[in-house]
């Protein structure tokens, strides 16, 4: 496994050593990187939940981040995230928290203009953590991105107060959702997103990993 692009690009990462964990292949984060705005991230700080290998935090990172807190429980998994930063060169860009992911959205300090999450599929409840993470206050700077990662049998909203779906992709049976967090916006009842509606693409092929993903 490879950083996929910008300057730590072909720079190996270590992978998954705990069971049930694996890294978001590198054909899926250069998709993401290329479907995000330099401009929303470049210089700024970045929030890796559920961070695995750290694989997508390090992405953001290659491609002009700042800063970089990675939140990973598992402390095998703790591990390989130091080993990757220091082996790409971003020991001194990033910190790996071993907290759960609730806890963190508490004790982090916040600003984050980008945010990125996917949990185990098996453990469900991506729609109330979405929430928390909304209701969170200074988590996410105004025009903030939140990208959470899913299965595509997990229907999300569309809206979760300030945070607003904008892009819907599925590779495979992942999907990745892109919402911007806009603290002027009508927090109406979340409603579930039609997907005619929304920027939409489909990528019938499988990410090539089995196992259920974490970032």
């Amino acid at each position: 496994m490879r950083v996929a692009g910008g300057n730590a690009k072909g720079r190996r990462l270590k992978g998954a050593v705990s069971p049930g964990t694996r890294a978001t292949t590198e054909r899926v984060r250069a998709a993401i990187f290329n479907i995000l705005d330099p401009e929303q991230y470049q210089g700024g700080r970045v929030l890796d939940l559920f961070a695995g290998s750290g694989s997508l935090g390090i992405e953001a990172l290659s491609h002009g981040a700042g800063w970089a807190d990675f939140v990973e429980w598992d402390r095998r998994q703790s591990a390989v995230i130091t080993s990757n930063l220091e082996s790409t060169g971003f020991s001194s860009q990033g910190h790996v928290h071993r907290l759960d992911v609730l806890q963190a959205l508490l004790t982090l300090p916040g600003r984050y203009d980008l945010v990125l999450l996917d949990p185990p599929y098996k453990m469900g409840g991506l729609d109330s953590l979405l929430e928390k993470i909304a209701s969170q206050p200074g988590l996410i700077v105004d025009d903030g991105v939140v990208i959470a990662g899913h299965s595509k049998h997990e229907d999300l909203h569309e809206n979760y107060g300030p945070l607003r779906l904008t892009s819907h992709r599925r590779y495979g049976d992942n999907v990745v959702d892109f919402f911007i967090y806009e603290q002027i916006q009508d927090k109406s009842q979340p409603q579930k997103y039609p997907p005619e509606t929304l920027e939409d693409f489909t990528e019938d092929s499988d990410t090539g990993e089995g196992g259920t993903p974490s970032w």
